[in-house]
């Protein structure tokens, strides 16, 4: 390992305690709201109650994704769902909160469904799907087993990378084409964790490689993203930029701008390379001052999509988007910080309230309501979504770490 690598390393240890960091080191005088880290406290409770309530209803076996009020039934999945690991990573979380042992016992039955999936080489997602489930379980309930899972899953993750592109495949395709989706940056944290536990930095360089490649391709001139990008297999030039969950190819999906500030938020955290800071910074800016957000600061669930303000939001973008900007704030100046900081405090208190507060044993469980998953496909439209559940609990954990 090169000397450069083992000072990054070593750097990137020291943040991958973030979660558990005292706001009174952040030096930006950020200070969290009482009322609203007192409400979180609430909440954890309140969500720990849904969450029983959740799995008192699901069947044997599967995951949840949703719940459709309409004839009051939970949608499910196998482990094989890219969603699969935020149910258990949300428990995770909810237990460090509220140290429920039946919350744990939930946890840990899902993670032995879920760790089949280490060995998944048809899926970019392992990243959702292993590190936000058994590298939560390995901080807050570790196992022994729990690092191996882990250490498989990156090498099954690093099968998809292909050098010639320059990037990690997201979907497989028949046709002549090798596609790559925003969404991927979110799963490189766990190649970093697997290069910091074994020492080998072939998972680092992927990482970087991929993260490279997107931020050169993927962005516009105003740092919005597109969602999908085309790339020709056996040459790696560019044939297409388009998007598949957003309105239209040259429109901002509002979840892939949030991929985007939290996949290059943490670029950061892991190298310390300014120019991924740099990038979120430009990232957050064009969400920030964008003017199609709204007053409350949850997106519409596209920037361009038609008929706004008479169109959805997704709870779930600003979930991503809050717990993402109260980590990029710690790395950036004074005057950055408290902007990033006092809107990700807006969204969380949006989120903390009707009409995206789900009450007690409704919404079959769920945290929150009002997601949207894929409007073009017309399914998981103003939804509860277990993403946006996860991002929102994990954002009240960090917001609640600025509280003096």
């Amino acid at each position: 390992m090169t000397t450069y690598l083992k000072k990054t390393f070593w750097s990137a240890a020291l943040f991958a305690g973030f979660l558990g960091q005292a706001s009174a080191q952040n030096g930006r005088g950020l200070v969290a709201d009482k009322n609203l880290v007192n409400q979180a406290n609430g909440i954890f409770k309140r969500a720990d109650q849904q969450y029983r309530y959740l799995a008192s209803r699901l069947p044997a076996g599967r995951f949840p994704k949703t719940y459709y009020a309409k004839n009051d039934s939970l949608g499910t999945s196998g482990s094989d769902w890219w969603c699969s690991g935020f149910y258990p990573g949300t428990l995770l979380y909810l237990y460090k909160q509220t140290h429920n042992t039946a919350t744990l016992t939930e946890a840990e039955r899902m993670l032995k469904l879920l760790e089949v999936e280490q060995y998944n080489k048809t899926t970019h997602d392992l990243g959702f799907m292993m590190y936000c489930s058994f590298g939560n379980a390995l901080q807050i309930a570790p196992k022994p087993e729990y690092k191996q899972i882990l250490i498989n899953s990156a090498k099954s993750l690093s099968s998809r990378f292909n050098p010639k592109i320059g990037a990690i495949k997201s979907w497989d395709s028949k046709k002549p084409e090798y596609l790559v989706i925003i969404d991927n940056m979110m799963n490189l944290e766990l190649l970093f964790w697997a290069t910091r536990v074994t020492g080998d930095s072939s998972y680092y360089k992927i990482a970087v490689t991929h993260a490279n490649t997107t931020m050169k391709n993927h962005f516009r001139s105003d740092y919005s993203s597109y969602h999908v990008l085309n790339y020709n297999p056996e040459t790696g030039a560019v044939q297409q930029k388009r998007t598949a969950q957003g309105y239209a190819d040259e429109s901002a999906w509002a979840r892939g701008q949030a991929w985007g500030l939290y996949g290059y938020t943490v670029m950061y955290r892991e190298t310390k390379n300014k120019k991924y800071l740099d990038q979120a910074n430009h990232i957050a800016q064009f969400i920030l001052n964008h003017p199609n957000l709204p007053k409350d600061k949850i997106p519409y669930w596209d920037f361009n999509a038609p008929n706004i303000p008479n169109t959805l939001k997704d709870a779930s973008a600003g979930a991503v988007m809050a717990s993402g900007l109260l980590e990029l704030c710690r790395y950036v100046d004074q005057s950055k910080a408290k902007t990033y900081f006092n809107a990700a405090q807006t969204m969380l208190k949006t989120l903390s309230a009707p009409p995206y507060l789900a009450a007690p044993k409704t919404n079959g469980g769920f945290i929150l309501q009002h997601s949207v998953g894929h409007i073009p496909q017309k399914t998981e439209v103003d939804v509860p979504l277990t993403y946006a559940d996860y991002y929102y609990i994990e954002g009240l954990m960090r917001y609640n770490k600025f509280s003096r």
